[in-house]
Order: C-alpha cells, then structure tokens, then sequence
C-alpha cells in the first residue's frame, strides 16, 4: 500500500446512502488505500450523514463531535453536507477537524478528493444539482451480509411532498437503462448474493426520464432471467402498481410478493396538505386491488402522524384505516419539520407530546394485527435466508420473504447452515416481530 493513509467510513442512514459509501469503499481499495473498519486506527474517517428528519441529523452531528473529540481528520459526505450548503452553511468552517465535505452527487470523486487533501488542500467538492448515478461500472464493496445486495435502479425524486427534502438533496429522478441494472444483478448474482433489494426514491416511477414511460414491469422480467432466487421491490408508490407492475410481479417467479407502500396517511385533507402524488384520492381501493391482484402480497407501509393541523379526527381516520387493511408491517414517524421543505413554515404544530401519543396509538394498533400475522406462520415450512450466528449458543438468524432487511423481524433458527444460504424452516413459535423455527 506504499504511504497511503488508512481509511474508515462510518456510514449512517439509509441504504440509498449505503450504497454511496460502498462505491467510495470500492473505489478507495482499488486506489491502492487500505480501509479499515475501525476508526480508531485509521488516518481518516469519512462521515456518510444523513439528513433526512432531525433525529437523523442529529445522529449524523454527534457522531463527527464524537470523531472530533478523539482528534480524527474527518472527510464529511453526503446528505447533511448537501443540506448545510444549501442552507448558505459551510461545515469546513463549523467544523475544524473536517478536511473536506464531499456532496450526494460527488462520492465518485472521493479518491480524487484525498490526493487533495494529502496535498495540505481542505476541499469542498459539492455539486449545486446533483445528477451523477453509478452504475455497475464503478467498483463497489459490499458491507451488507453476504447474501444481501441493494441494487439502485434510480436516484432523485421529481415529485415534490411537503415534508420531505430528498429531492433537494439528491436531485430530479434519473434512472438507469434496463441493460446496466441487469448487468450489475449479473455481478451481484456471481458473488452469491441470494437476495436483491431494488431501490429508489419511488421505484414504480422508474425508467419514466429514460424512457418516457414507467419501466418497472419490464424490469422485473428482465430480471426474472437472472439466478437470485428473492428480488424484492422498496419504496413501491401504490399509483405505480398498475396492472402491467401487477402481473410482472405476480408472473416473475423470483420477484417477491412484498411490497413496500409509503403511504404516509390515509385521510385526504392531510394527503393534499402533504401534496402527496395521489392528491388526497381514496387508498382503500387501490389496497384493495393489490390483495385482490396478489392475494399473498405482504404489505407494508410508513405513516406520518403530526403533520401541522391534523386532528383527533383526521388521527382517528388513519387508526381505523391501519385496523381495517392490516398490512403486514407499519412503520411510523413524527412530523419532523425540515428547513427547506414546503411544510416548514406551515403554522398550527401539533405539539411534540400529542405526536408521540399517536405514534404509541399506532404502534399499539398494529400489534396485535403483527402478531397475529406471525402466528399464521406456526407450523408452516418456510424458506429462511440465514445471515448471522450467535457464537455463544450457536443460533442462527435469519430472515424469511416476509421480512425485509433492518425494518422488519427475524427468524431464529436451530439446526445446521451455511451462513448466505437459503435453507426451509419449519415455524414452531412467533411473537410480535419475529419468527422461531427448526431447520428441516
């Protein structure tokens, strides 16, 4: 490795933003730089923020006081940094133990960006609109569990919701041609990976700027042809499932019937104030049609409570509308009010302890409903992904089709597998969130 320095990246957020710290991963070592994983021992640490809500970027600034504290040379990249230059902020001059702030649209630059710094430059490398995207071209490392891979079809957002500033962040959609998704799924598939993660801001709408019209159907069968047994859809918008998304999925042995629904609320005041893309129309159909297309779709969903103005009554509606489609699984945040988004300056807050309550309200509607979901799956044979193994009592862990990465529940599993294997289960015992079986 010469002099180079050692590198060590601390990665927080999303798995968008993991995917951006596994190029700058791949492209450091094929530099010739040694990474290591802990950051005590390394010359650098690069800081992949996120900036999503508050509670994200606070994580993201304790961390670089954290590093800052313990004398570290930081390199801050990603969301927060676009953030902060957007807000007319400079991290390089907040921060003094930065040695550079890399944007969402430069990560590609990152080895680039150290021969600066190694040059006694601080460097400020952010692009104003970001519209780079890797493909399958730009060296990657992967830091998920051996059978796991994010593959990003698309990257930005044209719409514009009130709440969020995504596509502040990473910039309008641009997607990826059918060949280069496919080809990198090819890549994946050599190294063992035995479950895909497509991802995008709104992966119904992918292929919309390259093609003129919405691709995902074509997609999925194209990669129907690749050897991953488990290809699962996130961030499905419900609008975006038409017929022709519908059947694909249905006809597609190796695409799974999950989908992920980012609702965010069911009543149609809140919907249009949250300019949400259905515009306040009726979710209930549109849920209906997918159970009724997929009868074994599993469903699930995030929700916003707290939006500014909503009410006992508008709550009670989005309560009643979780009860009444029991989907599999329910995510759900508070209001967090993000400078540069439309819903920032909007007047009557709720106030933080009434978001909390019907956040609990929520979660406690939906456990029973969980709960009994999982019970369904008592003694039932089931395929597990096995992706962990506790070495004190040699238990593995694993996930089944129904649960996808970090959001959802496991599956503990006794018996013998390789670790990156799909091995069936048989379910002897479930709970809330998990699964408990046997190896067949």
């Amino acid at each position: 490795m010469g002099n180079k320095p050692t590198i060590a990246i601390s990665h927080l957020g999303c798995e968008k933003n993991r995917i951006d710290s596994e190029h700058m991963l791949g492209l450091l070592v094929e530099a010739g730089y040694s990474v290591d994983t802990d950051e005590e021992f390394a010359d650098y640490v690069i800081v992949n923020t996120c900036s999503f809500i508050g509670d994200a970027r606070q994580e993201s600034i304790d961390t670089l006081l954290e590093l800052a504290r313990a004398d570290k040379k930081i390199i801050v990249t990603g969301c927060m940094v676009q953030h902060d230059w957007l807000q007319g902020g400079n991290l390089l001059d907040e921060l003094p133990e930065a040695v550079a702030t890399v944007g969402t649209g430069d990560y590609h630059k990152i080895v680039e960006v150290i021969n600066q710094i190694e040059q006694g430059k601080r460097v400020r490398e952010i692009s104003a609109n970001p519209t780079f995207i890797a493909d399958e071209n730009l060296p990657r490392y992967r830091t998920t569990t051996e059978g796991v891979a994010y593959l990003r079809v698309a990257e930005g957002c044209d719409y514009r919701c009130a709440f969020c500033i995504i596509p502040s962040l990473r910039g309008d959609q641009r997607s990826r041609s059918i060949e280069s998704i496919v080809n990198e799924a090819k890549q994946l598939a050599a190294q063992g990976v035995q479950e895909l993660i497509l991802i995008s801001q709104i992966t119904t709408n992918y292929g919309l700027d390259l093609y003129g019209e919405p691709k995902l159907a074509e997609l999925l069968r194209a990669l129907g042809e690749v050897d991953i047994p488990w290809i699962r859809v996130h961030y499905a918008y419900p609008t975006g499932l038409t017929p022709k998304v519908i059947e694909a999925i249905r006809e597609t042995p190796n695409v799974l019937p999950y989908l992920d629904l980012p609702l965010q609320h069911s009543h149609p005041d809140i919907l249009r104030a949250m300019n949400r893309p259905w515009q306040g129309r009726v979710n209930d159909g549109i849920i209906e049609r997918i159970k009724t297309a997929i009868p074994n779709a599993v469903l699930r969903t995030t929700f916003i409570v707290g939006f500014p103005g909503e009410t006992e009554e508008q709550f009670t509606h989005l309560l009643e509308f979780v009860q009444r489609h029991e989907f599999d699984h329910v995510g759900v945040f508070t209001f967090s009010a993000e400078e540069g988004t439309s819903a920032f300056d909007l007047s009557d807050r709720v106030p933080e302890s009434v978001m909390d309550s019907r956040r609990e309200r929520l979660m406690l509607a939906q456990q029973p409903i969980s709960e009994r979901k999982n019970q369904a799956q008592v003694g039932q044979t089931v395929e597990v992904l096995i992706e962990q193994e506790n070495p004190e009592t040699g238990e593995l862990i694993g996930r089944s089709a129904r649960f996808s990465p970090e959001v959802d529940g496991l599956v503990y599993v006794t018996g013998e597998a390789i670790l990156g294997s799909i091995v069936p289960v048989r379910i002897t015992s479930a709970d809330v969130y998990d699964l408990y079986g046997e190896i067949v």
